[in-house]
């Protein structure tokens, strides 16, 4: 098994049945400004190289992003806000994420979700959250020969990543850690960061600013012993 093989499966899951149909029902329907694209409609699988130091762990994928593109955080405002900031540090190839296609490299940073379908209202249910772990569980176990630092967006993501870790055979402290933006936790060998999550509700409101998200990675990726840009 490698993350190829991993990506290819996920693709294909059907095990939660109100997200199956939501996520193919806007694929239908579409939104008026994407009417001529071809929606993925699909699980979104993890983006990034297969020996990544660096993960980044969000929510789930965008009804009219990734669940439209395929791609984690491409094609909405809040993948704008992250690989903008990716760029800006030097990770990404490019400041702009808008097709599956458009060329965008990552380097040495991967970006996945623990729930891989679109939820109605952005928001999994815990039984959702909770049939899509064995996802980033086997995804965790397959990154760990590299996996370096993790940077989670926001209290959900934070909250559904602490049992896969623990899953994937690291050291979670007791009690779990608590969700803050900045907060980091050693995992035996793993250093974990909080960061607010990139929505438009904390980058329109000023709760995420480019210049906090850009030192929370700037932080992980000199844990993940990865060059940054200044």
């Amino acid at each position: 098994m490698n993350l190829s093989d991993l990506d290819h499966r996920i693709t294909g899951c059907r095990a939660c049945p109100r997200l199956v149909a939501w996520r193919e029902e806007v694929a239908r329907t579409k939104r008026a400004a994407f009417a001529d694209w071809t929606y993925w409609g699909r699980p979104v699988p993890g983006f990034g190289p297969a020996d990544a130091s660096l993960l980044i762990i969000g929510l789930a994928p965008a009804a009219h992003g990734a669940n439209r593109t395929g791609r984690m955080f491409t094609g909405d405002r809040s993948g704008d806000v992250l690989y903008e900031a990716l760029y800006d540090i030097g990770l990404a190839s490019q400041p702009t994420a808008v097709s599956a296609g458009d060329g965008l490299e990552l380097y040495g940073v991967r970006i996945t979700s623990p729930v891989r379908c679109a939820p109605p209202a952005n928001k999994p249910t815990p039984e959702e959250r909770d049939t899509c772990r064995s996802w980033l569980v086997e995804e965790l176990t397959l990154l760990r020969p590299t996996l370096r630092a993790v940077v989670v967006l926001g209290a959900f993501g934070w909250q559904a990543a602490l049992p896969a870790f623990a899953a994937a055979g690291w050291q979670v402290p007791r009690p779990r850690p608590a969700f803050g933006h900045g907060a980091r936790v050693s995992l035996g060998g793993l250093d974990l960061f909080g960061c607010f999550h990139v929505s438009q509700r904390n980058t329109f409101t000023g709760k995420l600013t480019p210049a906090m998200l850009r030192d929370v990675l700037r932080t992980a990726a000199t844990a993940a012993g990865l060059p940054t840009t200044p």
